[in-house]
């Protein structure tokens, strides 16, 4: 994560960009003075002792005070403050002029030390012009001495104390970053597995609603075929419902509506599936439109002919009934579908098939409902209802 109190974001720069305006004051504040002594009216041999002095402080940053500040490796700083004072104080008891020096080279002390260690470097640097103040001065001043050397110290004190703050405040908010990321990447691999499970269930109903009860009609009408002397018409339905289950497995795979409904309205679809059950079951079935008829949602309408699908299935493998009544209500804001057949009828408490459980999570993802009436021995009533 880097040194704390410098956040890495990893889509934006690099870390090194946080620390540019240390940088920046620490060249402002060594070469500005540098450069003023060096056009100055000192002796020519001071002149270069106090810029090699200032100038030499820039590459011993580069080379080991940056590389410490980022590996936060405090024995290497060490080194490098030890470093930068004995490059500053022959440069100070030279002139005074490089006391301005001391704006870019205290924060390399609270850079590198925690803020009671770097402390003590920061006296230690603002010592150095006070102390050669005294001695070059011929009459100096201990007020003004005392004065600015608190003041200097006292202000080096708050900032210190301030810029641990920020570097404390800094560290935890990268802390909670780390975590955001951390927990965005969670949440994205939860969401993919989610949506991975929802499309298998969802492909799962879909070749339970089609092409299982497709080869289960397939299989009951050979065999009818079978125990009759004329199979002829039993095979025909068999072929026909072969075809319609190539057909729904060719929707299935395009992604497509259901065939029943490929081009039809859901009350054709439903007229379709009730003739189908009369012609292979040879039992009374009925169906009705009560409201008024109108064109629906297509998802309303897929999850309305699966429920019919999955229901009129059930009657012709469990219910051993002779009359379905199929009926469709049009309410003003709803629409309800209702299959009832006078079978042998089951306790729906203690059915755990994938079908009703299948046929209930596809109505409720579609914000419906679904209620099963039923008892042994007194017929089933499925009824659906979706909110357009």
């Amino acid at each position: 994560m880097g040194r704390p109190g410098y956040v890495t974001n990893p889509a934006g720069p690099h870390i090194w960009d946080s620390l540019r305006i240390w940088e920046i004051l620490l060249f402002v504040a060594t070469l500005a003075p540098a450069t003023i002594i060096l056009l100055g009216d000192l002796p020519v041999r001071d002149r270069v002792i106090v810029a090699v002095c200032l100038v030499s402080i820039l590459p011993l940053y580069f080379v080991l005070g940056r590389p410490a500040i980022m590996a936060e490796n405090r024995r290497r700083g060490a080194v490098y403050i030890a470093l930068l004072i004995l490059l500053f104080i022959p440069a100070t008891f030279i002139t005074s002029d490089v006391t301005f020096a001391l704006f870019g080279l205290c924060p390399q002390c609270f850079m590198v030390f925690p803020t009671r260690q770097a402390m003590i470097a920061v006296i230690v640097l603002n010592l150095v012009p006070a102390i050669s103040y005294l001695f070059l001065e011929p009459e100096p001043s201990w007020f003004g001495f005392l004065t600015v050397t608190l003041i200097v110290i006292v202000f080096s004190w708050v900032f210190g104390v301030w810029m641990e703050g920020v570097s404390r405040q800094s560290r935890e908010r990268a802390e909670l970053i780390e975590e955001l990321m951390s927990s965005r990447a969670e949440v994205s691999r939860l969401s993919a597995e989610r949506g991975a499970l929802a499309e298998r269930e969802r492909l799962a109903g879909e070749i339970h609603d089609t092409l299982a009860q497709g080869f289960t009609s397939i299989i009951m009408l050979i065999q009818a075929a079978e125990a009759r002397s004329d199979p002829a018409r039993h095979l025909a339905l068999a072929v026909q419902t072969a075809r319609e289950n190539l057909a729904e497995a060719r929707a299935l795979v395009a992604a497509l509506s259901p065939a029943p409904l490929d081009g039809s309205t859901l009350d054709e679809a439903l007229v379709r599936l009730a003739d189908r059950l009369r012609e292979d079951m040879g039992m009374t079935v009925t169906f009705t439109v009560r409201g008024e008829s109108r064109p629906l949602p297509p998802p309303i309408e897929v999850v309305l002919i699966r429920a019919a699908q999955e229901s009129l299935a059930n009657v012709r493998r469990h219910a051993a009934a002779s009359r379905v009544d199929v009926s469709v209500v049009y309410g003003p804001e709803t629409v309800a579908l209702e299959v009832h057949d006078d079978g042998c009828g089951f306790d729906p408490a203690a059915t755990g098939g994938y079908g009703l459980r299948g046929m209930r999570s596809r109505v409720e993802q579609a914000s419906g409902s679904m209620r099963v009436r039923s008892s042994p021995g007194g017929g089933t009533t499925l009824i659906v209802e979706m909110a357009e």
